[in-house]
């Protein structure tokens, strides 16, 4: 038996890696894969302490500091499906099949992007379209972009767009923006912004890069093109948090709910951080210093300190 589980290889999941080994916690990280959302993004500049970025090389030099630790095992290319509560700990079952166990908990599995499904978007997916405007904003100086989505995720998004676009669509599927009232004030007192609302996108268009997009207006049915450097969708996201669907509360978005101050959950024995819990910021830096704390209260716990 494992003293610790990790789940997930990205930023949350690696801090908590690195520092379970020279914590010389008897350590087991499973992930299918390293770098987190990140990994698609053309360029990261605000990592810190390292200017710029590509999400591959983000990814490849998180996954390179953890592997270099010599008290740590690691399983990649494999999911975690399922866990349960035994006697003296957990079970984790996963993908391909195998279980493990350990005493105690921390998940990192962080979320997923909601997806608009329509053509172009993956394709162009780091070309031109953009799932986080605090990552990608600076990348779109000068240019037109559109930001789909009217929610507060969606305003705060073209707030962050501001000081870089020089114009800025939001389109909103229904007939009024969602989001709170003073950050729409915010919002469209900027001249850069057009409030498109009733406006279902229907394409992204673009060969190497984002060139534009199609949407169907849902009023008059008409088909309207935008020509555009960028696209920024902001339609939520999905916590990878199925697994313990039943073990830990969770909130009314299945965000595990998380004590700031140690980041453990409802359930002795398990911690969670990143992009997976109730954290109000989705951050690389944030989840892995998040991820730390609770790899610092897990060694208290473990040394009853």
């Amino acid at each position: 038996m494992y003293e610790l589980i990790i789940i997930g290889g990205g930023p949350g999941g690696i801090a908590a890696g690195v520092y379970a080994a020279r914590k010389k916690i008897k350590t087991l990280l499973i992930t299918e894969t390293f770098g987190g959302q990140s990994l698609v993004s053309a360029d990261i500049q605000n990592w810190i302490g390292t200017k710029s970025v590509s999400g591959f090389d983000f990814a490849k030099m998180l996954e390179e500091h953890l592997r270099a630790q010599e008290d740590i095992e690691i399983v990649d290319s494999d999911v975690v499906v399922a866990v349960e509560k035994i006697d003296d700990g957990f079970r984790v079952k996963t993908k391909a099949e195998k279980a493990f166990e350990a005493k105690y908990l921390f998940i990192a599995s962080g979320s997923r992007r909601k997806k608009l499904n329509v053509p172009g978007e993956q394709a162009l997916d780091g070309k031109g379209v953009s799932y986080c405007s605090i990552c990608d904003a600076p990348l779109f100086k000068g240019k037109d972009v559109a930001v789909i989505g009217g929610g507060n995720a969606g305003l705060e998004a073209v707030i962050d767009l501001f000081p870089y676009a020089s114009k800025i669509y939001i389109l909103e599927y229904n007939e009024a923006l969602k989001g709170d009232p003073v950050t729409q004030e915010k919002m469209k007192a900027n001249p850069k912004v057009e409030v498109i609302t009733m406006a279902q996108t229907i394409e992204i268009l673009g060969t190497d890069m984002v060139a534009g997009l199609k949407y169907k207006d849902r009023k008059t049915g008409e088909t309207k093109e935008l020509a555009l450097g960028g696209v920024f969708v902001e339609v939520g996201a999905i916590p990878n948090a199925d697994f313990v669907k039943g073990l830990v509360e969770m909130n009314e978005f299945g965000e595990i709910i998380a004590d700031p101050k140690t980041q453990q959950t409802s359930t002795y024995g398990i911690w969670a951080a990143g992009d997976v819990s109730d954290v109000r910021h989705k951050q690389n830096n944030i989840s892995a210093g998040d991820a730390i704390k609770a790899i610092l209260d897990i060694d208290d716990m473990l040394h009853k300190k």
